[in-house]
């Protein structure tokens, strides 16, 4: 089997504690919501694409060791905390003094609009360093020690946490999509939701910049 191939060991373990990960609630999962609230499912699956492709890149770092340099260099992983830091925190700042407006129908949201949320989610987790270390403690437990494959093996574990991860955010967009379709016609709400994901990049702006080196 190509897994035994690739010196990956435990996979169904592996998949068990991917899928427990994925459906733990967290900033994601609140940003997923938020977008499907504001723009409907096209919005919600627009964020959840850009988490998973922002995680894809940490994956392929994980594979030629960019996250073992993040770890191993104190002031790659300074440059990277901060830059990541200051675009959150713009972002936040940004939503939170943006106002918002009804949406009568999600088709109705500009392609710029699905856009920028894609963006938005990618690079949260692209200019995390701790998604990256993240990445790069959990990979090599389902690797063997001998394998002469890692770097296949790494991208095979990481694609497959993300293809999981994926299909989770995409119900989870649709669910929450489907409940707001009352909600969204309400400016007074979307103005709060708006704020309250403006919050949740500014809560993620300061957690990163108190990230320390390990």
């Amino acid at each position: 089997m190509m897994v035994e191939t690739l010196g990956i060991h435990e996979l169904w373990l592996f998949v068990l504690s991917g899928l427990l990960l994925n459906v733990t609630p967290g900033p994601d999962t609140a940003y997923i919501i938020g977008r499907s609230i504001q723009l409907g499912w096209r919005g919600g699956a627009a964020a959840a694409i850009g988490i998973c492709c922002g995680c894809l890149v940490h994956v392929f770092g994980a594979a030629i060791g960019l996250s073992a340099l993040l770890m191993a260099s104190s002031t790659a992983f300074t440059v990277l905390k901060w830059v990541g830091a200051a675009y959150l925190l713009f972002t936040g700042i940004q939503m939170l003094l943006s106002r918002s407006q009804p949406i009568a129908e999600p088709a109705a949201a500009a392609e710029t609009s699905l856009s920028r949320v894609f963006w938005q989610g990618a690079l949260t987790n692209v200019l995390n360093p701790k998604v990256a270390l993240f990445f790069l403690a959990f990979l090599p437990q389902f690797v063997a020690a001998d394998s002469g494959h890692k770097t296949l093996a790494f991208l095979a574990l990481g694609i497959i946490f993300i293809f999981n991860g994926m299909l989770w955010c995409l119900g989870v967009a649709a669910f929450a999509a489907r409940a707001a379709r009352r909600i969204r016609q309400s400016a007074n709400v979307m103005a709060w939701i708006n704020r309250a994901l403006g919050g949740l990049f500014v809560y993620l702006g300061i957690r990163v910049a108190m990230l320390e080196a390990r």
